[in-house]
């Protein structure tokens, strides 16, 4: 395979940056900012409006970026002179490279949960217009909440593990 030009690995690197500042910018911004302000001013109803909102919005440009850092992530992987192979775990750079990977993992997995599970069951008992029960409303508020949470904190574990492999 013929080695990649500069200004494509630049590109690769850039987007996969933006799509990391996206993804986790937008974690931090809701655990941060959104989700203690909406407390302190809207009712349980109107928090999990909000919720139901912001994710819709923010589902798809998450799940564009998670396919954005996929895909330049395998770029970088395979022009990074540490890369001895997939299964190969014997430096520190494959070991944080592994962490890393693991942590996303599991980030999808709690992405997928929101996305499929958690945000459906919130918009099913919105569109009722019922007077739903307030435990079950708070159920699911707090497991959303969680699920954010979970993720911010993955996120900067992922970070670490960056980190970690930059200086390998």
């Amino acid at each position: 395979m013929p080695p990649i030009p500069v200004w494509a690995l630049t590109l690769t690197y850039w987007l996969h940056m933006l799509a990391v500042v996206i993804w986790i910018g937008s974690l931090t911004a809701i655990n941060v900012l959104i989700l203690p302000a909406s407390r302190r001013t809207l009712n349980l109803t109107q928090q999990l409006s909000l919720i139901s909102a912001l994710q819709k919005r923010l589902e798809p440009i998450a799940w564009f970026s998670i396919g954005m850092l996929a895909f330049t992530g395998l770029i970088q992987m395979s022009t990074s002179e540490h890369y001895d192979g997939f299964a190969n775990i014997s430096t520190q750079w494959s070991l944080a490279i592994l962490a890393k990977h693991i942590l996303g993992g599991l980030m999808i997995i709690v992405s997928a949960i929101q996305t499929w599970e958690v945000i459906p069951a919130i918009q099913r008992i919105l569109i009722k217009k019922e007077k739903a029960e307030d435990a079950e409303l708070e159920k699911l508020q707090k497991r959303e909440i969680n699920l954010i949470r979970i993720n911010l904190f993955l996120s900067i574990i992922a970070l670490g593990a960056t980190a970690i492999a930059r200086v390998s």
